[in-house]
């Protein structure tokens, strides 16, 4: 059983504060306690949450707390064993979008019965003078001669009419509705309730919730990389200059679509000669590049080759589940993969692959990097938040701009992920932070006018050095990935 709020003293008065702009303090009668940060709002609401219950731990009962955050205000009872029960709580209106002028609900007109004023009862025909006929009468239709009334009687209607009557005179009857026209399906989908924030607290405990505007947006986020497209899809993720964050973003894409989607997913390395996808994704039991899966191209395309045979060519992502198209890794050989053989790799991938996610290398005038474009259903173009990375990605848009035709249409609805700058976060702090962040953003706004969604991403040390794992993110980086990897999907 609760406890009734009645059972538990105001006294101290304490409240828990949460910001939009992510800081938070939790107020002890009147002495304030900074909440140590957290990574999202879920994670600085867990932060204030404990600093009250070590309040209730050393006075050794339950307090009240009075809860204040972007997504509404309440009263909560929270416990020393860490038990938190709601008193009251009131969500806060969501921010409507502005809607143009003549559509909002202010400016709709209003129904005439709420809004007209009544109208004067019409004086009734008398019998020297008969109700005028509207010009939308038919013109040969004569007035009706009056009618006599009897004292003391209500008169009738001067053309009372009946449903037979109705018949007579030629008008349908009702008929009724055909079982066709209607349905006992729900047509919209049930909102499933909260499941973060305070209104995710408050749903667990027996407190129906609506999700948060913030909640939603993530949830359309996965709705739209959770999708199956009709055919093959392939991305080309392209940066003329090196260090461009390029390897990273194919892997976090395919690491987000394949887990959502289910889908079959490739990440394939078309570098020239040897790319870095290989020494940051897992390795599998095999040493086979794509130059093995071209000279076994005939064997792959054969009906009668099992779909799991292409496990002999790839190497599995056990924890992101999806595989990898190592680039040739023999530091003896200096073959260069041709067009052809770009033609024949994505002919047998796109057989037993539904996303193709291709890391590319430094060369626009490479014959594998030109058919690689040619291959492209969208383009994503990763920068760092360096004025030499931001310069090369605007060319490589720019070289493919004025090639004109599909190379032009990509570079026109490509993606652009814009990375906080990897180098200098190591070492800055405070101001030069600060400073990091606005470059990004200034990179960001730059890139807007000229390319379909821009989207950025910050700092994370587990995307620095080694295996990329998709878990190893910290929660505002797999976000901010999701919500990368929703942009490009919408291009499909």
């Amino acid at each position: 059983m609760g406890t009734a709020p009645t059972e538990v003293l105001a006294f101290p008065k304490i409240s828990a504060i949460v910001r939009e702009n992510r800081t938070a303090e939790v107020i002890v009668a009147g002495n304030s306690r900074i909440v140590p940060a957290g990574e999202s709002l879920q994670e600085l609401r867990n932060n204030a949450l404990a600093l009250v219950v070590g309040e209730a731990q050393t006075l050794q009962r339950p307090v009240r707390v009075r809860i204040e955050d972007p997504e509404g205000h309440g009263e909560l009872i929270v416990h020393p064993d860490n038990k938190i029960e709601s008193v009251s709580y009131e969500a806060r209106p969501a921010r409507r979008r502005a809607e143009a002028p003549g559509t909002t609900p202010g400016t709709l007109a209003p129904a005439a019965t709420d809004t007209a004023p009544a109208r004067a009862p019409r004086p009734a025909a008398t019998p020297t003078e008969p109700a005028a006929v509207p010009d939308a009468a038919a013109p040969d239709r004569q007035p009706s001669p009056p009618v006599p009334v009897e004292s003391g009687t209500t008169p009738a209607p001067a053309h009372p009419v009946e449903p037979q009557t109705a018949t007579l005179a030629g008008e349908a009857p009702p008929t009724r509705r055909t079982l066709k026209e209607t349905s006992f399906l729900v047509s919209a989908p049930v909102l499933e309730p909260a499941t973060q924030g305070w209104r995710g607290t408050l749903t667990r405990l027996g407190f129906r919730m609506d999700p948060s505007a913030e909640e939603l947006s993530e949830r359309e986020d996965i709705r739209t990389v959770s999708q199956h497209w009709p055919g093959p899809r392939t991305i080309a993720v392209v940066n003329r200059k090196g260090g461009a964050n390029k390897t990273p973003t194919v892997v976090m894409l395919s690491a987000i679509l394949a887990r959502y989607s289910g889908a079959a997913t490739v990440a394939w390395d078309n570098n020239e000669s040897q790319g870095t996808l290989g020494w940051r994704t897992e390795k599998g039991s095999h040493d086979r590049s794509v130059l093995d899966l071209i000279d076994s191209s005939t064997e792959l395309l054969s009906p009668a080759t099992n779909a799991a045979e292409i496990a002999k060519f790839v190497h599995h992502q056990t924890a992101d589940k999806f595989d990898v198209l190592r680039s040739d890794e023999n530091e003896e050989g200096d073959h260069e993969v041709t067009a052809e053989e770009v033609d024949i790799a994505h002919q047998v991938l796109t057989r037993y692959y539904r996303l193709v996610v291709m890391d590319s290398g430094n060369t626009a005038r490479a014959a594998n990097w030109r058919r690689m474009i040619d291959h492209t259903n969208q383009l994503v173009v990763p920068v760092t938040a360096i004025e030499d990375r931001a310069e090369a990605a605007r060319l490589t848009l720019q070289t493919l701009e004025s090639r004109g035709g599909h190379d032009a249409e990509l570079a026109r609805n490509a993606v652009v992920i814009v990375s906080e700058s990897t180098d200098a976060k190591r070492s800055m702090t405070g101001e030069a932070l600060k400073r990091a962040k606005d470059e990004a953003q200034r990179i960001a706004d730059g890139f807007e006018p000229f390319v379909r969604a821009v989207v950025r991403i910050p700092y994370d040390p587990a995307l620095v050095n080694g295996p990329i794992r998709y878990e190893a993110l910290q929660p505002a980086t797999r976000r901010a990935w999701l919500a990368a990897a929703a942009a490009v999907a919408a291009g499909f």
